[in-house]
């Protein structure tokens, strides 16, 4: 399958793929299509027969491998839905590298729709990586709506790293997880909005088993007239530990909503939350201005190092 210098730009964005793995087990969808697809020994990748989208089967006692299953839309004005199933066997550990990258140059709108389910059996450890980024220089939007489900088995960990780079639009994202004993989850959520741009973000989070933990930590940045809406909650129905920690910086005329929601239906469940919204210090810019650096230079510094 030959690659264009485009398609190739938008991996590296998303995946960080310098090139096509020889090795180790892969999808890349482009178009709605699978143009690359190869399991490895202990992880098997197939397409699924009822609907679009794939199945990843991650043997047990699997350890230290790589999925990687982006997506790219290059085609102008194209609409993609796509169904993925991730079971992780138990005791294996891995990571999974996903995220859509949209170039768009049309004035009809490119969006992509992604409905996850992942399973986490006893014992297991996951790492999910999602990166969204859009391009192009027409008028159509780039709109991404993903949404996850993750069941969390006694034992079992995962984190989950969210994050959304720039030139999205629109975005819709919805993630729900059911955690169950000694199990444990975190979700990092990384933002970026400008121009025009709305993002929602909207997670909940079950504690079901006794001493399994769940954190959400969202960071997120708003220029121009861009608009974010944060949602996140909570549930300890047993004795668990929970916190949700968001932090935002506010520039131009954007607008934040954040709303945390903590919900203890047990006196053992311990849920804590954290929330600050605010702009630059004026004195992280005069310190880096001193340094020698330009004001634009110095707030690109800051939020670099923000969202990272």
């Amino acid at each position: 399958m030959n690659f264009k210098d485009l398609d190739m730009q938008l991996l590296d964005t998303i995946s960080d793929l310098k090139g096509i793995p020889k090795q180790g087990a892969i999808n890349i969808r482009r178009d709605g299509q699978a143009i690359v697809q190869k399991s490895s020994p202990n992880i098997e990748v197939k397409s699924k027969t009822d609907k679009p989208g794939l199945t990843v089967i991650v043997k047990a006692g699997t350890k230290d491998e790589i999925v990687h299953v982006p997506v790219i839309l290059t085609q102008a004005g194209y609409k993609d839905r796509v169904y993925n199933s991730f079971i992780i066997g138990e005791n294996a550990d891995v990571t999974i590298i996903a995220g859509c990258g949209i170039h768009n140059d049309s004035h009809g709108d490119s969006s992509h729709e992604g409905i996850h389910e992942i399973t986490v059996k006893k014992g297991a450890r996951i790492k999910y990586v999602e990166k969204h980024y859009g391009q192009g220089e027409g008028a159509g939007k780039r709109i991404f709506t993903p949404s996850t489900l993750i069941n969390i088995e006694s034992e079992a960990s995962a984190e989950m790293e969210m994050v959304q780079i720039k030139g999205v639009d629109d975005t819709v994202r919805s993630t729900v997880a059911h955690i169950h004993e000694q199990a444990s989850l975190k979700i990092i959520e990384r933002l970026l909005t400008h121009g025009n741009q709305k993002a929602e973000s909207a997670i909940e989070i079950s504690i079901e088993g006794k001493g399994g933990s769940g954190q959400i930590l969202s960071r997120s940045v708003a220029k121009d007239d861009s608009v974010q809406i944060f949602k996140a909650s909570l549930l300890g129905k047993t004795e668990c530990i929970g916190h949700v920690e968001c932090d935002s910086i506010i520039m131009g005329n954007a607008r934040i909503k954040s709303t945390p929601e903590l919900v203890a239906e047990n006196a053992d469940a311990v849920l804590t939350h954290e929330a600050a919204i605010g702009k630059i210090a004026g004195e992280q810019l005069i310190k880096l201005m001193s340094l020698g650096l330009t004001e634009k230079e110095a707030i690109d510094t800051i939020l670099d190092s923000f969202l990272n």
